[in-house]
């Protein structure tokens, strides 16, 4: 089996580096978008809300490796204690530009490429707090818009890919342990498992779907 090649946004630390480490150990070559910094000759430098730095972290890694198969599209922020009534609209663009836009910006910029090659891995990260169905709290408004929108993002990606080998699905890492959320339970090698899961379902495993702990969430 040929090997594979993969990109992990905000892969420097928490989640992102779990998931990098994960793929890395089932022997993809992993690419770690990080935004500064960078202690690896892997490590790509990578703002998704820069469309010319996206760009250029693809062509970088094409022209080193000749292909993307695997985007994992991590790296996101939150608008932390706002409420949606009072919210500052700038922040919460801050947000929707990162979380959002960011993964739309990385998943145009790796699709062609996929579907010339007849395969390909997106994995968007979301999160239960974007799940429409258990969106219950006026918490963080920016950030559960933003992974509401990263949701229908992800249908609507599936269903253009549909048939061309290339599955697009959504997975909630559950609580994590990270530095948005020091608090809590969950370590990130756990938070990950899912989501290397989805970078690496066989031919005809599902897509445009929304899961936690390898099973189906509720949009």
């Amino acid at each position: 089996m040929e090997q594979r090649t993969a990109l992990v946004t905000g892969a420097n630390r928490g989640l992102g580096a779990a998931i990098a480490d994960g793929l890395a150990g089932q022997g993809i070559r992993v690419w770690r978008g990080v935004r500064e910094g960078g202690g690896t000759a892997r490590d790509v430098r990578l703002d998704v809300r820069d469309e010319d730095s996206v760009t250029a972290a693809v062509r970088r890694i094409l022209d080193e490796d000749g292909r993307v198969d695997i985007l994992v599209n991590n790296a996101g922020i939150t608008d932390g204690k706002q409420a949606p009534a009072t919210a500052d609209l700038a922040v919460a663009a801050r947000v929707w530009d990162t979380n959002v836009l960011g993964a739309w910006r990385c998943a145009q910029a790796v699709v062609p490429g996929m579907v010339s090659a007849g395969y390909g891995r997106i994995v968007n990260i979301g999160s239960t707090l974007g799940s429409l169905a258990l969106m219950d709290r006026p918490t963080e408004p920016g950030y559960r818009v933003s992974k509401a929108a990263l949701n229908a993002l992800t249908r609507l990606l599936a269903a253009e890919l549909a048939g061309t080998g290339v599955l697009v699905n959504a997975a909630s890492p559950g609580w994590v342990r990270t530095d948005m959320s020091p608090s809590a339970t969950r370590g990130p090698a756990e938070g990950a498992d899912t989501p290397v899961w989805l970078a690496t379902l066989p031919d005809g495993g599902p897509t445009g779907g929304f899961f936690r702990d390898r099973e189906p969430l509720a949009w």
